[in-house]
């Protein structure tokens, strides 16, 4: 494993969560990403869900806090947690706000100088990354995708451009139709130029209405969430693109929940559940 360091591990149900450094060249940086390899990993080679985080977070977020380890052990699934953005390149302006910049990649390949010297999180999370693991680790070449919030944005997008590739796609309160909403517009503006038409490459409900999918969604929304109130996640265009294109969508709007990892972890049981049944 020389090209990928071992930065941390832990024990967890059985199994073991892995964080590892390496270098990218996509990104021309260092980046770390977060593992979990169930018990069953030791035995045999298992499928593989990747999950996208959002807005502020690194590797560590979901690992953390989500609380998914017990099952994915059971279910003998393998999880990869990639960062949200390239790290230490220090570009001008780049820290100075939270959805923008550090943290905030929005899995899209920036043509926008400067940001397109480093700011290629699409490349990084559907080629670079895949090929790095499946080259170190016990995957059997299944893989699932799901995130939250921009991580959601990231999933869909990665599902929809890439047919055939995962199994299964689910998103927690994912921003849905980001050229028409505060976080999107900022984002791809920033990293795409002023042409909206180059944005609908980068927006869910654009891809479905321009190709459709195969691949039926899985959203859950808290209602309570302070970002769907404020018009930033927009899951209802979401549904009525699918309704259009004839794209099985479940959204389950969940009462009283708000946009936090409470929300995640509350359900991301359900979700692991469904993937591992479409990985089988």
């Amino acid at each position: 494993m020389s090209d990928i360091e071992l930065v941390s591990a832990t024990k967890s149900f059985g199994g073991w969560l892995k964080r590892y450094k390496h270098r990218s060249t996509v990104l021309n940086c260092d980046m770390i990403f977060a593992i979990y390899l169930p018990p069953a990993a030791e035995e045999h080679p298992v499928p593989l869900l990747w999950w996208l985080s959002g807005l502020t977070c690194t590797d560590e977020n979901f690992m953390q806090k989500a609380g998914a380890q017990r099952t994915a052990a059971e279910l003998g699934l393998a999880i990869v947690c990639p960062d949200t953005s390239p790290r230490g390149s220090d570009l001008p302006g780049e820290h100075d706000s939270y959805d923008f910049g550090s943290g905030a990649g929005f899995y899209v390949n920036a043509t926008q100088a400067p940001w397109n010297q480093h700011y290629r999180m699409y490349d990084y999370v559907t080629s670079e990354l895949p090929a790095l693991v499946s080259a170190h680790f016990p995957l059997n070449g299944k893989q699932a995708i799901s995130g939250h919030s921009m991580g959601g944005h990231g999933a869909l997008i990665c599902a929809l451009k890439n047919p055939g590739r995962y199994t299964s796609v689910s998103a927690f309160a994912p921003i849905c139709n980001p050229g028409q909403c505060p976080w999107g517009e900022k984002a791809l503006g920033g990293y795409l130029g002023d042409n909206r038409e180059l944005w609908h490459e980068w927006d869910s409900c654009e891809l479905i209405k321009a190709q459709g999918s195969d691949l039926p969604l899985l959203v859950d929304q808290g209602d309570a969430d302070n970002f769907y109130v404020d018009g930033q996640l927009r899951p209802e265009a979401l549904a009525a693109a699918c309704e259009e294109a004839s794209v099985p969508c479940t959204l389950r709007l969940q009462p009283g929940y708000d946009h936090s990892y409470f929300f995640i972890a509350s359900f991301i049981d359900e979700h692991l559940r469904y993937h591992a049944e479409k990985l089988q």
